[in-house]
């Protein structure tokens, strides 16, 4: 006799498989991003001088960062779908592929890397500051294939459903990072005592170091060592274009959206220092809220990507629904939080009272954002895996710099609809444009998904 699963067991079943997936590529995001809290936390008691080397550093090299990670990351559904219909013997041409496309970026973000004394003359930053943040930018160039290297390996290991030895991986070179960072910056055991500088330079090697972890993994799995032919390693231009074609569109959606939070800051700075302050409280507890929706997404693109690969239309739709359902479900805990504690968590950052009473208002703004920041975020993901993603990218450029921005100098700095709101008149444009994002993924997936439903039952 035939049984039908009911929906909650359905549900229960999907979320569980989702969160297995997830909950290490959460903790491997926090794990990457710790490195650079450990680096500006470090740095910083050096001397002023090399904590601003260390901003000015990373804001040349986090937006095109998050611009190769993108890229790379169209590894991960293109794996997944692969091993979900089974050509395995598809999975080593299409990571060769990508470790040439890796290759080819780093050479271009090395001469750009090397280019940064240039960049910071041109924008007339502090003399003092030039000399420190070009030499730790030179120094994060040496590390820069090491980085993609990473990724690329990163996602191959994702899209084959494994998400736990990057995870592993990710906490070791954390662990790594932190007597290396001190070995670097305060000269110990003979060192030169680098400052700021020793920062790039432990980086690139705890990257390469990592890499090298996730290779060795490859190379003693049971399973993945016959997967990885190094016949297959010869370059493939029609296919690198076909993975550069997909990734780009990703990539830019990531770079838009982190840049964008940045730009907020140097508007918000026409204010006050602190309104600056505040600001970026609240901006760096959302940037750690979000990783936990991402890292979902990314749980998301391969659950999808398995389901379309098996050529299970109906699954995929499956998933895609219960992976949105738990984000969002996911996303009141952060939300709860922000807002039943936000004096304990605004006083991990700063004591000062003015400073406190502007954040504890951003924070409930910050709250409010929540479910609607984890719906577009996992509604991406989910298009992901599908292999959408040039009209996300369109649209979260949209909501973002044709919406939330402008919105938010209008409301924050100008008189012309009501008296100027300051900080608060961004965080009016953020939830404004991160809801309208929410409502557009949503109604693109459904399209995306109606348009596979109805192929699957015409090749049927």
């Amino acid at each position: 006799m035939q049984t039908t699963e009911s929906p909650f067991s359905r549900f229960s079943r999907e979320s569980g498989a989702l969160m297995h997936l997830s909950i290490p590529i959460i903790f491997t995001q926090l794990a990457t991003q710790a490195m650079g809290f450990v680096d500006t936390t470090m740095a910083g008691q050096v001397s002023a001088a090399d904590l601003a080397a260390i901003a000015l550093g990373s804001s040349l090299w986090i937006p095109v960062l998050l611009l190769l990670r993108g890229i790379i990351m169209a590894l991960t559904p293109v794996v997944a779908f692969h091993r979900g219909a089974g050509n395995l013997n598809r999975i080593s041409s299409e990571s060769f592929q990508m470790v040439w496309i890796a290759l080819i970026s780093s050479a271009i973000l090395i001469g750009y890397l090397c280019s940064a004394r240039s960049i910071l003359e041109w924008i007339a930053v502090d003399p003092i500051i030039i000399p420190i943040a070009s030499d730790y930018a030179f120094a994060l160039a040496f590390g820069v294939p090491g980085i993609a290297l990473f990724y690329v390996l990163n996602g191959f290991f994702e899209g084959m459903n494994n998400t736990k030895i990057p995870m592993i991986v990710s906490v070791i070179g954390l662990l790594i990072n932190i007597p290396v960072n001190y070995v670097l910056i305060y000269g110990k055991f003979g060192f030169p005592e680098l400052g700021a500088v020793g920062c790039g330079w432990a980086t690139s090697l705890v990257y390469w170091l990592m890499s090298a972890m996730l290779y060795v993994c490859i190379k003693t799995h049971r399973q993945y060592k016959s997967l990885i032919d190094f016949s297959d390693a010869k370059p493939e231009p029609k296919e690198m274009l076909s993975l550069f074609k997909l990734g780009l569109p990703i990539g830019t959606n990531i770079a838009v959206c982190g840049s964008i939070f940045a730009v907020i800051a140097l508007l918000i700075g026409r204010i006050g220092a602190e309104n600056v302050a505040a600001a970026q409280i609240a901006l760096n507890i959302s940037s750690m809220t979000y990783v936990i929706s991402m890292s979902v997404s990314f749980g998301i693109t391969i659950r999808v990507g398995h389901a379309l690969g098996a050529n299970n239309t109906i699954g995929a739709v499956e998933r895609s629904k219960i992976g949105i359902m738990v984000a969002g479900l996911i996303s009141l805990i952060p939300a709860t939080v922000l807002l039943t504690f936000p004096d304990p968590i605004i006083r991990l950052y700063t004591t000062d009272p003015v400073v406190s009473a502007t954040a504890a208002g951003l924070l409930v703004f910050t709250a409010m954002y929540q479910f609607s920041d984890a719906l577009q975020t996992s509604a991406n993901g989910a298009l992901r895996g599908y292999k959408d993603t040039k009209v996300p990218m369109f649209l979260s450029v949209a909501c973002y710099w044709g919406l939330a921005l402008p919105l938010g100098v209008v409301l924050g700095l100008t008189d012309n609809i009501i008296p100027a709101m300051g900080e608060m008149g961004f965080w009016v444009g953020i939830i404004t444009g991160l809801t309208v994002a929410a409502i557009a993924m949503l109604v693109r997936l459904r399209v995306v998904m109606s348009k596979h439903q109805t192929h699957g039952a015409v090749t049927q």
